[in-house]
C-alpha cells in the first residue's frame, strides 16, 4: 500500500488549495513502516465503485455549496479520498478485532477462549457503532442498545466502565454481560493532566464495548439457560452500573455479582478479560487520535456512517418495490406444545426525489413490520427489541459486499416495527433466555423467506435454524466445586442458489466455534463419545443443504442437563422446490442401555456414566433436481 501511494503521489510536498504540506503529515500510510501498513491498510482493489462515487459526490457538494452542512472544503478534504477513508475503516475494524483477541487470550472459560462467544465494537461520541469485530452477529447488532442505555443511565468520567446485562435495559439475555468504557483523548502528559480536570464535566470522544456469554449467572438451572417462566428465575439481573470508577474496580458491585453465580472464579476471570479488552480498545483509539488528531478521526468516523448509509440505499434501490410477507414458527415455548408464530411484512417503497443535478431519482426506504407475530409467551423464548433489531441488521448487512463497513449508517433507510408485548419485543417480567439464541434464528429465517420473493437469486434456503443450546452443571469430583458448561452445537447451512450448503457449521446469528473435545474433557467432568456429521440430513435439490452434527457427551458425575433447541417438529425449509432438511433429535442413553427420546426443550437429571446425544438439523435444499 505504501509503495502504491508513493507511485500515486510522487512528491513529498503536495500543493493543495494554497497550502503546501509534506505528504507524510496528512496521509495515514506514509512513514508507518511495512508491518503496520500490512496490518492496518485495506486492499485498494477491494474498494467499490460506489465508494469512489460517494467520495466524489461529497467533494463536489462542498465545492458547489460552501454553506453545506458537510465539513468545510479545506485541506482536511483529503478525507474524501477513498484510499484514506478505506484506511480509517480498517483502522477502526482492527481495533475491534484486537479487542476481541485480548478478550479471547485472557479469558478463563472455554466458552470464550475456545468457542469465542464474545463480541467487541467501537462507537463514536453519540453511541453510533463505527466498527465491529468479526464476532457474533446476535451480539453486534444489539450492542448499540447497551451502549445507549449506559450513556443514558450513567455519567461517565475517565477510568469508568459500566456493566449491564438487563434485557429490558439494553441487554439481550442475562448470560451476555456487556462492559462499556468511555474514551477520552489527550495528546501528551500536560494535556492529559488538563483533560482529566475538564473531562469530569465533558463527554467522551468515543466509546468501546465488549460483550461475552458467561457460562453461568445464577438462576434456577446451571448455565442460566433453562426453561423458566419469568426473568427472575433466569439469573442475576444487572442494570447499568459501574464496575470500575476512576480506574479502580468497584469491589462491592463485583462481590455482589460473584456471590450470586455458581462459578465465581471463572466469572471473575472472564470479566477481567472484558476489562482488558476495553482498555486495549481505548489505548488504540488514543494512539490513532494522537497521530492524526481527534477532529480528523471523528470526521472519518462520520464519513463512514454516511458511506454505509449510501451503500445500503444503493442496494435497496435495486430491490423491486412492493410488499413481501412471510411467516415461520418456533416448535413451542417449552411450556405448552403450541407453535409460536413469527410473521413479517417487508415494504420496499420508492419515493421521487430531486438530486444535486436537479434530476428526479427514486429514494428507497424499507419498513420491516412484525405486527402479525404472536404475543409474548409463557416460556423463555421471548425476544427483546434489541434482538429483533439485531436480526434485521444482520440480514440486510449480509446482502451487501463483504468490504462495506458495518456501522450504524446501514440501518438509516430501514425502519423496524416490533410492537411491545409480542414475542419479538417482550416486556417484563418475560423469560428471555431463548429469545437471544432461538427466536433470533427464526427471525432471520422469516426475513430471508420474505426477501426470497423479491430477490430470489440472492437468498439461500433455511439453515438449521437453532443454536442447540446445551448446558451441563453439577459438582466436579476432581475439585469438589461447582461447574457449569455451556455450548451451542452446529448444524447444516441452507443450500445457496449457486452451490451446496456447508455441513457442520454455525450459521446466521451465531458465529462461534465448537468446543474441542480435549478442552472440554480437561476443564469439566465430561467425555465426548461421538462427534460426527449427520449424514444425509441436508435437504435434497439442485443444490443440497449442509448436513447437521451428531454430538454425544457422557457425564462423569451426576449432572443437571438442559437443552434449549428448536426445529424438532419441522425441518428447515427448502427454496425453489428444494427439500426440507431433517429435523433435530435429542436422546438420553441410560446406564441400563435404554434410550429415551426427548423434546427440543427440556431439563433432566443424569447419573454418572449416562449420555446425552444431540442430532442437529440439516439445511434446506435449493432448486429441483
Amino acid at each position: 500500500m505504501k509503495y502504491f501511494l508513493r507511485e500515486l503521489f510522487p512528491l513529498q510536498g503536495l500543493l493543495r488549495f494554497g497550502h503546501c504540506r509534506p505528504f507524510s503529515e496528512w496521509n495515514p500510510t506514509l512513514g508507518m513502516g511495512p508491518p503496520i501498513s500490512t496490518r492496518y491498510c485495506g486492499s485498494v482493489t477491494a474498494m467499490s465503485t460506489q465508494f469512489l462515487r460517494f467520495c466524489t459526490r461529497r467533494t463536489e457538494a462542498q465545492r458547489s455549496d460552501p454553506s453545506s452542512t458537510l465539513a468545510p472544503f479545506t485541506e482536511i478534504s483529503v478525507r474524501r479520498d477513498p484510499i484514506e477513508l478505506e484506511i480509517f475503516k480498517n483502522l477502526f475494524h482492527s481495533i475491534a478485532e484486537e479487542m476481541g483477541a485480548a478478550l479471547r487470550r485472557t479469558a478463563f472459560s472455554p466458552n470464550i477462549k475456545e468457542r469465542r462467544d464474545y463480541s467487541c465494537a467501537v462507537f463514536d461520541a453519540a453511541g453510533n457503532v463505527i466498527a465491529m469485530g468479526d464476532h457474533m452477529p446476535v451480539h453486534l447488532g444489539s450492542m448499540p442498545m447497551s451502549v445507549r442505555a449506559a450513556i443514558e443511565k450513567c455519567t461517565f468520567t475517565p477510568g469508568d466502565i459500566v456493566m449491564l446485562n438487563d434485557p429490558f435495559a439494553g441487554g439481550t439475555h442475562l448470560p451476555d454481560i456487556t462492559l462499556v468504557a468511555p474514551v477520552y483523548i489527550a495528546a501528551n502528559a500536560v494535556r492529559r493532566r488538563r483533560a482529566r480536570m475538564r473531562s469530569r464535566n465533558s463527554k467522551p470522544n468515543f466509546y468501546v464495548a465488549s460483550r461475552a456469554h458467561h457460562a453461568d449467572v445464577g438462576g434456577t438451572y446451571p448455565g442460566s439457560m433453562g426453561l423458566c417462566r419469568e426473568i427472575y428465575q433466569e439469573g442475576f439481573r444487572i442494570p447499568p452500573v459501574r464496575i470500575m470508577r476512576g480506574g479502580e474496580i468497584v469491589r462491592d458491585v463485583f462481590a455482589l455479582l460473584l456471590a450470586n453465580v455458581r462459578t465465581p472464579r471463572e466469572r471473575e476471570g472472564d470479566l477481567g478479560a472484558q476489562i482488558a479488552a476495553c482498555h486495549t480498545g481505548a489505548t488504540r483509539l488514543a494512539e490513532i487520535c494522537n497521530r492524526y488528531s481527534v477532529v480528523r478521526v471523528q470526521r472519518a468516523a462520520a464519513d463512514l456512517l454516511a458511506y454505509s448509509e449510501e451503500i445500503m440505499r444503493s442496494f435497496l434501490a435495486q430491490v423491486p418495490a412492493g410488499t413481501y410477507r412471510a411467516e415461520d414458527f418456533l416448535d413451542n415455548d417449552g411450556v405448552t406444545e403450541t407453535p409460536v408464530r413469527i410473521a413479517v411484512s417487508i415494504s420496499v417503497q420508492k419515493t421521487p426525489k430531486k438530486n444535486t443535478e436537479n434530476a428526479t431519482t427514486a429514494a428507497t426506504s424499507v419498513s420491516v413490520d412484525f405486527t402479525a407475530s404472536d404475543r409474548q409467551v409463557e416460556g423463555s423464548i421471548n425476544a427483546v427489541q434489541a434482538i429483533t433489531y439485531s436480526a434485521c441488521f444482520y440480514v440486510f448487512r449480509c446482502l451487501l459486499q463483504e468490504d462495506v463497513p458495518a456501522t450504524a449508517g446501514l440501518m438509516k433507510p430501514i425502519t423496524v416495527i416490533a410492537p411491545s408485548g409480542t414475542v419479538v419485543n417482550a416486556h417484563p417480567p418475560a423469560a428471555v433466555a431463548g429469545g437471544n439464541v432461538e427466536t433470533s434464528q427464526r427471525i432471520v429465517d422469516v426475513l430471508l423467506r420474505a426477501l426470497a420473493k423479491a430477490i430470489p437469486e440472492r437468498i439461500p434456503a433455511a439453515a438449521s435454524g437453532t443454536m442447540n443450546n446445551l448446558t451441563i452443571g453439577g459438582i466436579d469430583p476432581r475439585t469438589e466445586e461447582s461447574f457449569a458448561y455451556y455450548e451451542t452445537i452446529a448444524g447444516g447451512m441452507g443450500a445457496r442458489p449457486s452451490k451446496d450448503g456447508v455441513s457442520g457449521v454455525h450459521t446466521h446469528m451465531t458465529n462461534s466455534l465448537n468446543t474441542p473435545a480435549e478442552a472440554l474433557e480437561y476443564a469439566y467432568p465430561l467425555r465426548v463419545r461421538r462427534y460426527a456429521l449427520r449424514v444425509d440430513s441436508g435437504g435434497q435439490g439442485k443444490h443440497r443443504g449442509g448436513d447437521g452434527i451428531v454430538r454425544e457427551i457422557e457425564v462423569l458425575a451426576d449432572s443437571e442437563v438442559t437443552l434449549l433447541a428448536d426445529r424438532r417438529s419441522r425441518g428447515p425449509w427448502g427454496l425453489e422446490g428444494g427439500d426440507d432438511g431433517l429435523a433435530g433429535k435429542a436422546t438420553v442413553l441410560r446406564q441400563d442401555g435404554s434410550h429415551e427420546e426427548l423434546p427440543g426443550k427440556f431439563n433432566i437429571r443424569l447419573k454418572a456414566r449416562e449420555r446425552i446425544r444431540i442430532e442437529t438439523p440439516g439445511g434446506g435444499g435449493w432448486g429441483t433436481r
